[in-house]
């Protein structure tokens, strides 16, 4: 069974492999509740929506504010992975996303514009995690783009786990659960750069997720030579990979690596799957790929 729905301004797939004792009342029970796991995150973590629960948190500065597990868990994920990147990686890009025109919500249309300081770092916010308190401590917009996707389809997976094979697939951003109909690891492919219909390599998955990170998926239409994905100290969309595919045990790891590795550049972002144990495909802007952790 395979559906598809639309949410955080992607194509969500889902599809089940089933045995022949399961109901499909069952199935489509869980697959519902794997969707539902998107609609929450969205709803927690989106940028784009005043009454997110996200900008909701960034409107009180200086106060502590309680959030829920959707909103906190992909945070903190997000603050360890800018501590380890020195900030390369920084969920607070927000206002600079914003002014490159990535402030328009994909359903609406509506655009927003945010308070923020002149200079912010991911060392502004502070979270509490006895009490699951979120605190700014200067005026700030938080982008969660680079984890909560890959949160979500985490959620979705564990719906599913029952099932002896499924695939929740978000734009290409997916996790891979047990086997397909035959029996075997999931074959996925990673796209060419520029040829959308095109797979550069495949690679065989199971019980693994896969992220891709690449320059040219969302294009600025405010600046030139600027796409989604931001180097927060030069303002600027780095140029050494135009793709940076990355296989971890779970999709919020995979989706955070995949767009760290891409913001460090060549050398370092390379370093740092190695040093995180990853495996991946990096494509340099020549379109070569790099092969990183014996894939």
């Amino acid at each position: 069974m395979k559906r598809t729905k639309l949410y955080m301004d992607t194509a969500v797939s889902i599809q089940i492999v089933t045995g022949k004792s399961t109901s499909e009342e069952a199935v489509t029970q869980k697959m519902n509740q794997a969707f539902e796991a998107f609609q929450k995150v969205e709803q927690a973590c989106s940028r784009f929506s005043p009454d997110s629960e996200l900008m909701s948190a960034c409107q009180q500065v200086g106060v502590p504010v309680t959030v829920s597990p959707f909103l906190f868990e992909p945070l903190k994920f997000a603050l360890e992975i800018a501590k380890w990147t020195d900030g390369v990686f920084d969920p607070t890009v927000g206002k600079i996303m914003e002014y490159h025109g990535f402030n328009r919500h994909y359903l609406t249309g509506q655009s927003i514009e945010s308070p923020s300081a002149a200079t912010v770092t991911y060392r502004d916010i502070v979270l509490n995690e006895q009490d699951r308190t979120l605190c700014l401590r200067k005026p700030l917009v938080i982008d969660l783009g680079a984890v909560a996707k890959g949160f979500a389809i985490d959620l979705a997976a564990h719906e599913l786990k029952e099932f002896e094979g499924f695939v929740v697939n978000a734009g290409g951003d997916l996790f891979a659960g047990g086997v397909n109909d035959g029996g075997e690891a999931w074959e996925i492919g990673i796209q060419h750069p520029e040829r959308k219909e095109e797979m550069v390599s495949t690679v065989l998955l199971s019980n693994e997720a896969i992220c891709t990170s690449g320059g040219y998926e969302r294009k600025s239409v405010a600046s030139a030579d600027v796409h989604h994905l931001i180097d927060p100290k030069t303002k600027r969309s780095p140029k050494e990979w135009v793709s940076s595919s990355v296989i971890a045990p779970f999709a919020m790891m995979a989706d955070a690596f995949s767009t760290a590795s891409f913001l460090l550049g060549a050398a370092e972002g390379q370093r740092l799957m190695e040093q995180a144990g990853l495996q991946g495909i990096l494509i340099t802007s020549d379109l070569q790929l790099v092969r990183v952790g014996g894939i």
